[in-house]
């Protein structure tokens, strides 16, 4: 692995960084490293997800303050499989996280690993520390194992098999990798501190049995090695210099650290950071696949999920989620991120590159009485206000509109700017109308509202100067594309679902209000070809992204993050 412990050209010469900008504190460590030589000035990290299930907007802040720093500091970057657990890993997350990482703009080029590429080589330093008399074969069953861990104030109870000779263990410990023994009738534990105040160094286990074959090695291994046993060994055969971690590993460390000292082999630097809590959601992978395999979601990609994939497929861009992780900051203490800033972020982003258009999700049909019957125009239409460059496009116009249902009021108050008797509003790129009537059905409804309109304003401005307080959106009735339009909001009505406190299972406090579908909004002819890589505006509305279930016979969008009140008042 030569090629990954080159060494990387000096901090000083960064011209990633923000000019001015305060270094949080894992910049800091690193440029002391850089300065004291500790690393030869290499920066390398890695990003080492558990093929278990997919990647959520907390792994995000992971991979790109990973990634980030290795970017920054011209070093390089590791994605790492860590499959230590054949029960619960499949090959379909192992490629989910690759096109999620890939996505978000975090490049491991050709350095791609998994933690069973090392087996055999943690299999040797297993030995190695079994003949150095630092680890044992233990007989408990685990959950004797933890009876005997003792409790805060109290150590633990040795192992009665805690000092069998060097001899019995490495033979012992070779037939539970040849498959001699059932699951749970051994461990290989390291033989630490039993009264140690940090847990993590009670003789923690490093190997358990598992007759499970596993996605990449087969029925090869018997044994797999344990997360905190496995962890410090990759980085080190990585020659990584940064293990970024999140703050739960934080007492980890000091295990992390004993095993490498105790093999005398390469030591990396763990640093932790406050990992990312969402409101309005859970991050438990566990509990998300609670909600996928109990269809209280459509899948992993729902986009009411917080995973990167259901962000994906929801209309979120990588650079809104970048956006959103450098908002947040990398700070040393955990705490609760308010979605909105995640809303906000997104909204930034497609506020300054997403197409603008025409659609009506609930159809309110408008009679121009005094325009021509087999009359239609084309009406110059602004791509981006935020963007000359996007240019326009021709949307066409007729004597038979849709509008909002709300967009009309039949006893409207003073202040209410848009079709009511006897007003007069402004249909955007086209002309003034005024309002005369309205039709209603049997039970009450208004049906249709009738016009008539000023054809020297066309374009959206009046000759004499006179100005109107409304403004509204339209779509010509002979032109519009029938479309599903998928309104999403927050997958739980609480802000803390998962609070450990509250004895309510959080389920319970799912949304049933988070996704509502509308069967027949009306769009403008031009979004019968969009793709679900591309991004709208529908003015006035929000912001929208073709389906992937989106066919030419059945358009289906989605409604990525609504517009800001602010930007709705000042249309």
């Amino acid at each position: 692995m030569s090629k990954d412990i080159e060494k990387t050209e000096s901090a000083g010469d960064n011209e990633n960084r923000e000019e001015g900008r305060v270094l949080h504190f894992i910049e800091q460590i690193i440029e002391e490293d850089n300065r004291s030589g500790k690393f030869d000035q290499r920066v390398h990290t890695r990003f080492p997800p558990e093929p278990n299930g997919y990647l959520h907007i907390g792994h995000a802040k992971a991979i790109c303050l990973s990634s980030s720093m290795a970017k920054e500091y011209h070093g390089q970057f590791n994605l790492r499989f860590d499959d230590t657990n054949p029960v619960k890993e499949e090959t379909e997350y192992v490629e989910s996280i690759k096109e999620d990482v890939r996505w978000l703009g975090a490049d491991w080029e050709d350095r791609i690993f998994f933690a069973s590429d090392y087996f055999q080589q943690m299999y040797d330093y297993a030995v190695d520390l079994i003949k150095k008399g630092k680890a044992y074969v233990c007989d408990l069953a685990p959950d004797q194992i933890r009876e005997m861990r003792g409790t805060p104030t109290e150590p633990g109870k040795p192992s009665p098999w805690r000092d069998r000779s060097v001899d019995e263990n490495l033979d012992l410990f070779e037939r539970m990798k040849n498959g001699e023994f059932p699951d749970g009738s051994k461990t290989l534990r390291a033989k630490i501190d039993m009264g140690s105040p940090n847990f993590n160094l009670r003789d923690p286990i490093m190997y358990r049995i598992l007759h499970s074959d596993h996605h990449r090695t087969g029925n090869k291994w018997c044994i797999y090695p344990m997360y905190d046993w496995a962890h410090g060994l990759e980085d080190s055969i990585e020659r990584i210099t940064h293990s970024l971690c999140t703050l739960e590993f934080e007492h980890h460390r000091p295990l992390y650290d004993w095993f490498l000292d105790q093999l005398g082999i390469y030591h990396p630097q763990q640093i932790e950071f406050a990992r990312l809590n969402l409101n309005y959601t859970v991050m438990s992978k566990r509990k998300l696949l609670e909600l996928v395999k109990g269809n209280y979601v459509s899948g992993w990609d729902d986009p009411r999920m917080p995973t990167i994939s259901g962000l994906r497929r929801r209309g979120y861009t990588p650079e809104s989620i970048q956006d959103f992780c450098r908002k947040i900051g990398i700070a040393k203490f955990n705490g609760i991120i308010d979605f909105t800033v995640l809303e906000n972020s997104i909204r930034d982003d497609l506020n300054k590159t997403a197409g603008r258009r025409m659609g009506v999700l609930h159809p309110l049909k408008v009679i121009i009485d005094n325009y021509p019957d087999d009359q239609t125009e084309e009406m110059e239409a602004t791509n981006n206000p935020e963007n000359p460059a996007d240019g326009s496009r021709k949307v066409p116009f007729s004597k038979v509109l849709y509008v909002e249902q709300d967009d009309f009021m039949e006893d409207a108050p003073k202040k209410y700017y848009r079709l009511s008797p006897g007003r007069e509003v402004r249909l955007r790129y086209a002309y003034y109308i005024t309002c005369l009537n309205c039709v209603k059905d049997e039970q009450g409804n208004v049906v249709e509202v009738h016009c008539t309109y000023d054809p020297a304003t066309r374009g959206g401005s009046s000759p004499d100067g006179r100005k109107v307080s409304g403004t509204i959106h339209w779509v010509s009735a002979a032109h519009a594309i029938n479309a599903e339009v998928r309104l999403y909001d927050r997958l739980f009505k609480v802000p803390n679902p998962d609070d450990p406190s509250d004895p309510v299972d959080y389920k319970e406090y799912l949304n049933p209000e988070s996704l509502q579908i509308i069967e027949n909004a009306k769009l403008e002819p031009e979004l019968g070809s969009a793709k679900p890589s591309e991004h709208f505006q529908f003015e006035r509305i929000g912001y929208f992204t073709p389906d992937k279930d989106s066919k030419p016979d059945h358009l289906v969008f989605n409604r990525t993050a609504s517009l800001r009140d602010s930007w709705k008042k000042m249309m």
